[in-house]
This record gives structure tokens, sequence and C-alpha cells, in this order.
């Protein structure tokens, strides 16, 4: 099957039945995401145990594209230490921007479908967003953006 195909595919399954959507009772982190430039505002929620990621929700209005990245994030960083997440969320954002190693490929597994944003500019903001959510809920942070110091395509506004 041809990778834009499969990635269309993959966009259209995790929005249509995003996996762990809503809210979680009870989280020990929480986060909330806004991308200006085209509107995706998410809300994540994490339950650290033993500094790692038990449990893992999110919700909130936004692109396809965001929506299904924030769904594979949230299904391949369940169960992986606050480290394991960091390193996930660097490799993510190498991937988008065209900048990943062999070793970050390698590691992102499924995640590589998104390989091809990189060439649509203005769409890496939306599939970066919820994996800048993610950083700042482990890192403690209340909200993050795609903007400014952020912005993981700088010049692109």
């Amino acid at each position: 099957m041809e990778s834009r195909q499969l990635y269309q595919e993959v966009i259209l399954d995790h929005n249509r039945k995003p996996r762990n959507y809503g809210r979680l009772e009870s989280p020990t982190h929480h986060s909330e995401g806004v991308n200006p430039l085209c509107g995706d505002h998410i809300f994540l929620d994490l339950a650290l145990e033993a500094q790692t990621i038990a449990r893992i929700s999110f919700e909130g209005q936004s692109c396809a594209i965001c929506k299904a990245s924030a769904s594979m994030m949230s299904s391949v960083v369940k169960g992986r230490s606050v480290l394991e997440a960091d390193r996930m969320v660097e490799g993510f954002r190498a991937l988008a921007t065209g900048q990943a190693s062999a070793e970050q490929m390698t590691d992102l597994g499924r995640l590589r479908v998104f390989e091809g944003i990189k060439d649509l500019p203005s769409r890496v903001k939306c599939a970066v967003l919820p994996w800048h959510t993610l950083h700042a809920a482990l890192h403690a942070e209340s909200a993050t953006t795609t903007e400014g110091d952020a912005d993981p395509v700088p010049g692109s506004a």
C-alpha cells in the first residue's frame, strides 16, 4: 500500500474512532494545548504511577490530523516511563519536521505514518500539538501552544 494512502486511512480511522478520548477521573497531571493558527484546542489528562503513564486521555476540538496524532500518541505512551515519553516527544517532533535520526525513526514504529507531514508545513503544528501538550503535562505546565518559542516550523505563520 502506498504510504500516502496508508497515512490517509490511519488519519481517518483515528479521527472517526479516537482511542483514549474523554476525560480521566482524578488525573495526576493535566495540560491544555492550543494551535491558534488552525483552531486546534485539546485537553490532556494523565495519571502517573511510579513515573509511568498508567492512564491517559484527551478531548477537545481539533482537525483530523491533530485528533489522529493525539489518539495514536495516547496509545503508544500508555505504560511508558516519563523518560521514554519525553524521548518519544522529541522523536515525533523531529519526524514531523523532517529531522529524525534513523534511531528515532525506528523508535517511533507505527507513528512513522506521519513522516509525510513534513511536506505540509501548515499541518505540522496540527500533528505536533498533542505531543507538545503531553510534554507540558509531564512537566507540570498547565498550557502550551505551537506558537512563539514552541513553534515547530518557525516562519510558517
